[in-house]
C-alpha cells in the first residue's frame, strides 16, 4: 500500500522544521510494516514537501496513525505553518522495475 501526496511549509520555516521531519522519518521507518517513508522538497516550489510511504498492509498503516510520534508530529504543525495536506492511499496490486 502506498501513501503519496504533499504538505506545505512556509519556506522560511523549513530549516526549523527539518529536525521534526527527521524525527518523524526515523520513528516511522522503525515501525513494523513500514517499507519506505520519505519527504522531499519540490525543486520548483519551495516549501512544497512531497510525501511518499510504502506499507506492508492496512494494519501497519492503522498502527502508524495511532503512534505517539504521529500525535507529536501533527501537534507541531501549527507553530511551523504546515498546511494544505493532500495525501492519497493507493492499493497496489503489483510492482515491476522500469
Amino acid at each position: 500500500m502506498i501513501i503519496a501526496g504533499t504538505v506545505r511549509v512556509p519556506p522560511e520555516n523549513l530549516a526549523r522544521f527539518k529536525p521534526h521531519m527527521e524525527a518523524m522519518l526515523a520513528a516511522s521507518r522503525a515501525e513494523d510494516g513500514c517499507l519506505v517513508y520519505s519527504y522531499a522538497e519540490d525543486v520548483a516550489e519551495p516549501g512544497l514537501i512531497r510525501v511518499f510511504e510504502a506499507w506492508r498492509d492496512q494494519a501497519a498503516i492503522d498502527a502508524h496513525f495511532q503512534t505517539p510520534h504521529i500525535a507529536a508530529w501533527r501537534a507541531a504543525w501549527p507553530q511551523f505553518g504546515v498546511s494544505d495536506r493532500q495525501l492519497s492511499l493507493y492499493e497496489v496490486a503489483a510492482e515491476r522495475r522500469l
